[in-house]
């Protein structure tokens, strides 16, 4: 079993991806081809956002929306400690600095009730993280931010095509920035992502920062990177597209063999929350359990694979931590020792999410059992 199918993914899908590469290598344009321009116009109709602006990777994108909106050296950006690295570490490769709050521990996501409290003077913008899938409480997150002047980037690595109160994610807040690397929900074969927004002049700075802040060839107006999105890779998402509405049925469905299975049992496994307000694509079926170790090691000798996204909170990484934040984030640190994400994608069958569900539920069973069970002593 595959945690994360791209194989079978492929052959559904080859001859549109085969067609898109060999129009690329017909034309010659790797760089800035018609397909950037191309698959910018399908995701921008796609979120209802005005702008989108391909990127080299989801991480180019963060940097590049921190650029856009001036924020540098000794800015905070208030944001979570259960995700990947890359979130905050666009922020500090800009001199700002991360400050950590706490996230729901039904949904993992950023908690907003915790938010205004971490606000200062210094404070110039909120990064919440649609984790796992499901957009973050965007509503509220961005009523915090207009009470208070700051920019809301919606960070979407994992979230592109989940929808909130109707709305598209890549489009809940100022910025919105996805990727599009292999095992996401939209992934191409290599690294790429994107920047959503409505903002004329913010749209403007973004897709000049990307090409070494050119407003014009050979002029310069301002610092800028080299975050382009190749054509290949751009080709291989439109591709993808034709695809996606069916792909994203078909990561519900698993998700439902899942749940049909797990939701409500009292066996110390649970899956993480869905509101009802909003949709997840998926980009992991995570759930939270006790003796997570045993349970893991069950699974494997059953040949399912499982991962742990995120085993270690940001803010007690080596790079990241500083005196007395060990202890700040209590929630982060609990999900950090429980979270437990099983295969899913569009190409998992029924039958196989019902295995792993079962063979999940029968080890915490056994685990459970023999936590409580008495042991005999000797006579």
């Amino acid at each position: 079993m595959e945690f994360i199918d791209l194989k079978s993914q492929y052959q559904a899908s080859r001859d549109l991806i085969n067609g898109r590469i060999q129009a690329v290598l017909d034309h010659g344009q790797y760089i800035m081809g018609p397909e950037v321009a191309e698959l910018e116009a399908r995701l921008a109709q796609f979120t209802g956002a005005r702008h989108c602006i391909t990127v080299a990777s989801g991480t180019e994108a963060l940097l590049i929306a921190l650029m856009a909106l001036g924020v540098g050296r000794g800015d905070e950006v208030i944001t979570t400690p259960f995700t990947f690295i890359a979130t905050a570490e666009a922020i500090v490769l800009l001199g700002a600095i991360p400050v950590f709050v706490d996230i729901d521990p039904v949904t993992c996501n950023l908690a907003p009730a915790l938010i205004e409290e971490k606000i200062t003077a210094r404070t110039r913008a909120i990064i919440p993280v649609s984790l796992y899938g499901q957009p973050a409480d965007m509503d509220e997150i961005n009523a915090i931010a207009v009470r208070h002047g700051l920019s809301v980037i919606e960070d979407a690595a994992q979230s592109f095509g989940a929808t909130y109160r109707g709305r598209q994610s890549c489009n809940l807040s100022g910025i919105g920035c996805t990727s599009f690397f292999p095992s996401k929900p939209l992934g191409c074969y290599g690294d790429g992502g994107a920047l959503f927004t409505s903002d004329d002049e913010l749209a403007k700075a973004m897709r000049e920062i990307r090409v070494h802040g050119q407003s014009k060839r050979y002029v310069h107006t301002r610092i800028g990177v080299g975050g382009r999105m190749d054509t290949l890779q751009c080709a291989i998402v439109l591709a993808k597209l034709e695809l996606f509405d069916w792909e994203l049925q078909q990561r519900q469905r698993a998700a439902s063999a899942y749940d049909a299975l797990l939701l409500g049992k009292d066996m110390g496994v649970r899956p993480v929350g869905r509101r009802d307000d909003r949709t997840s694509v998926y980009a992991q079926y995570t759930v939270v359990v006790e003796q997570r170790d045993a349970l893991q090691a069950a699974l494997h000798r059953a040949a399912i694979p499982t991962a742990i996204h995120y085993p270690v909170p940001i803010h007690r990484q080596p790079a990241y931590a500083s005196p007395g934040a060990a202890d700040a984030c209590p929630v982060a640190v609990e999900m950090a020792g429980k979270v437990m994400s099983l295969p899913m994608g569009p190409y998992l069958s029924t039958a196989s999410a019902q295995h792993v569900a079962t063979v999940l539920l029968d080890a915490a069973d056994i685990s459970r059992r023999s936590s409580v069970e008495p042991v005999a002593l000797p006579e």
